[in-house]
């Protein structure tokens, strides 16, 4: 007997008309088909589908042995959807009520679907493939559909633009390490602009930057203050930067040229403050959103106790480094930071652990005073 295989290795039978699979006989197929057409007329696995039930009829008409099927995968992970498709293929040759052997006739519609041939190879012998291929009309609209299609196609964007975006980009990378004329600037400006659009295409930034923006604007009408503290730390953060850069250029009018570790230390030092406010700012608006949500846990309450002291920590190992304090000052820095963050942990544990076992010692005194009712009866 011949099994026409028809390979839909994304799933997209499954994903876009809820088709259980696999599919197996000639009408439950049609179905299949003739669903996937109505929910999506331009994938190509329709093509693939009805190209199986073609050669199904040929070979029926004939009166060949022949069984025709649909398999598929999942959507991500191609060894996962080759998994997928071999669990499948099994499940197919236990359902074919057949005396004969079986082999197959693969059916796909381009080279990626062909990477699952191996594990169906290994489960029935292979007769055939067959790639289906659509024929456009080679005219002007149909360059630009193909196009358009490349470019919203996530698996294209990500295979071929971002290569010809990071290729775009190499010229104009050139260009900033020598003197450049203005010819060479606009060339050089067009080509990079061009290349970063290309790239933010392939990775699919825009969709991202949507969803983004989206859940910003729900947050802003459930009232989340999460939001809020995110804009505030961004704030805090930049004149974090800023700070850290003025202390630089001072330290180096003081001392002149500075080593890689005492330049560290004076970006720490000018800007610790304002990093560690930021810090804090966040924790407490994610503590006060768990809170309103009914999700708020003891521990979560650490959060501003440890960025507190990883603040003290850093702002002292700085200082030491920049010759502002001495051993002993890093030292009681080191203890206060590190005492900090355990006593704010235990203190959160032992709190925790005294409400929890205060609601269960008021569920067990229930049910003792219920066990001496029932003794009492």
């Amino acid at each position: 007997m011949l099994l026409v295989l028809c390979v839909d290795l994304d799933d997209d039978l499954g994903r876009k008309t809820g088709f259980s699979t696999p599919v197996i006989g000639r009408e439950p197929v049609e179905e299949a088909a003739v669903a996937l057409a109505t929910a999506d007329p331009e994938d190509s696995d329709v093509n693939v589908i009805f190209q199986g039930l073609s050669i199904y009829d040929d070979l029926a008409g004939r009166d060949e042995s022949v069984e025709v099927a649909v398999v598929t995968g999942t959507e991500g992970s191609d060894v996962e959807a080759n998994r997928q498709v071999g669990r499948e293929v099994d499940t197919v040759l236990a359902n074919i009520a057949t005396a004969e052997d079986v082999t197959a006739l693969v059916i796909t519609d381009g080279a990626q679907d062909e990477s699952v041939i191996p594990v169906i190879r290994s489960r029935v012998p292979i007769d055939g493939v067959r790639r289906v291929v659509v024929r456009q009309a080679q005219n002007l609209e149909s360059m630009y559909y193909t196009i358009k299609q490349v470019l919203d196609d996530p698996e294209t964007r990500g295979t071929v633009l971002i290569p010809l975006g990071i290729l775009l980009l190499i010229y104009p990378l050139a260009l900033i390490g020598s003197a450049m004329e203005w010819p060479g600037f606009v060339l050089g400006t067009t080509s990079a602009l061009l290349g970063l659009y290309l790239i933010s295409r392939g990775l699919g930034l825009g969709d991202r930057l949507d969803v983004a923006v989206e859940r910003a604007r729900r947050s802003l009408y459930a009232g989340r203050t999460t939001l809020l503290a995110y804009v505030v730390a961004a704030t805090l953060f930049v004149l974090g930067g800023v700070s850290g850069m003025n202390t630089l250029e001072q330290t180096e009018a003081v001392h002149g040229d500075l080593e890689i570790p005492t330049m560290l230390a004076a970006l720490v030092y000018g800007s610790i403050q304002w990093l560690a406010a930021a810090g804090v700012t966040t924790s407490l608006g994610q503590i006060t959103d768990e809170y309103i949500a009914g999700n708020l846990e003891w521990r979560y309450l650490n959060a501003p106790f440890y960025v507190v002291s990883i603040a003290i920590v850093l702002h002292a190992v700085s200082a030491f480094f920049l010759g502002l304090v001495g051993i002993s000052y890093l030292a009681a820095a080191l203890t206060v930071g590190t005492l900090l963050g355990i006593v704010s942990t235990l203190a959160f544990a032992v709190l925790e652990s005294w409400y929890v076992d205060g609601e269960s010692g008021g569920d067990g005194e229930t049910d003792a005073e219920a066990t001496r009712v029932d003794r009492a009866d």
